[in-house]
C-alpha cells in the first residue's frame, strides 16, 4: 500500500510539474499576443488563439485574465522568439522555439544543453530541409460531426489533410492541417461553422527520419527533457520516429 501511495503521489507531482510548464508557456503566448495587437480576444485573433490553447490545458480563468493584465500595463516586459537549431547525440536534428527577455541567457543555455550532451547548436536556418512549418487545429471528433463533409468544407481554408487521433484520455480528436500561411483563413473558417476549436498551433512536421536505435534515442530524449525544463523554451521538435 505504501508503494501504491508514493506512485500516485508521484505521478500527481509529475502532472503538477508539466502543469506549470504548459501554463508558464501559455502565460507568455498571451503577453506577446496582447503587446502585438490589444488586450481583446474579439478583435485580436492571437490573443484568442492563445486563450483557446490556455482553456485546453485547463488553466484558471484567473490567471488567463491576470496573463492579459499584466501584458497590458506600459512598464510590463515584453517577449522576443528565437528559433535555435542543431544536432543533438548521434546527430538527431532538433529545433527549438523560445520566448525571452534575455537573448544572452537563453542563448547560453541552448548551447550548453546541445554541448553537455555531445551535440552542436548550428546557424538559423540550417534544418529548414528537415521541419515544414504547419497549422494544426484540434477539435473533438463527436458522432454528430460527419468528418467526410467537413473535408469537403474546409478546402477554401487551405485544408491540406483531416484525420483523427486520441488524446491522452483516449478521446477520438479531429487534427485539421494547413500550411502556414494559411493559419488565419482556416481559423476564421472553423469559427465560422461553430466547431469550438481545443488547441490551435504552428507545429514542426518533420519531413524526414533519424534511424536510430532505443538506447540512442534515450540520449536524445534525455538532452530534449533538460531543454524542456528551460523557462525560456516554448516547443522542442526532433525527427526521431
Amino acid at each position: 500500500m505504501g508503494r501504491a501511495f508514493e506512485f500516485r503521489k508521484e505521478r500527481k507531482f509529475k502532472r503538477w510539474a508539466k502543469m506549470a510548464v504548459q501554463f508558464t508557456r501559455l502565460g507568455k503566448e498571451i503577453a506577446m499576443a496582447v503587446k502585438e495587437s490589444g488586450p481583446h480576444p474579439e478583435t485580436n485573433s492571437r490573443l484568442r488563439t492563445a486563450i483557446h490553447n490556455a482553456k485546453a490545458v485547463n488553466m484558471p480563468k484567473d490567471r488567463i485574465e491576470a496573463a492579459i493584465k499584466r501584458a497590458s500595463e506600459k512598464d510590463s516586459k515584453g517577449y522576443e522568439e528565437y528559433v535555435y537549431e542543431g544536432y543533438g547525440p548521434h546527430g538527431v536534428p532538433v529545433l527549438i522555439e523560445t520566448a525571452t527577455d534575455n537573448t544572452n541567457r537563453t542563448v547560453g543555455n541552448i548551447r550548453s544543453y546541445f554541448t553537455k550532451a555531445g551535440g552542436s547548436l548550428g546557424k538559423t536556418g540550417s534544418l529548414d530541409f528537415i521541419f515544414n512549418r504547419k497549422s494544426i487545429f484540434r477539435f473533438a471528433a463527436t458522432d454528430e460531426l460527419d468528418l467526410e463533409e467537413l473535408e469537403l468544407e474546409l478546402i477554401d481554408g487551405g485544408l491540406e489533410e483531416l484525420y483523427v487521433e486520441a488524446d491522452e484520455e483516449g478521446n477520438d480528436v479531429a487534427v485539421v492541417q494547413t500550411s502556414f500561411e494559411d493559419f488565419g483563413n482556416m481559423q476564421k473558417l472553423l469559427e465560422e461553422k461553430g466547431i469550438e476549436v481545443s488547441s490551435a498551433k504552428l507545429e514542426r512536421i518533420a519531413l524526414s527520419h533519424s534511424d536510430i536505435t532505443e538506447e540512442q534515442a534515450a540520449d536524445v530524449l534525455k538532452m530534449i527533457d533538460k531543454i524542456e525544463e528551460d523557462d525560456d523554451v516554448q516547443a522542442v521538435y526532433h525527427n526521431m520516429a
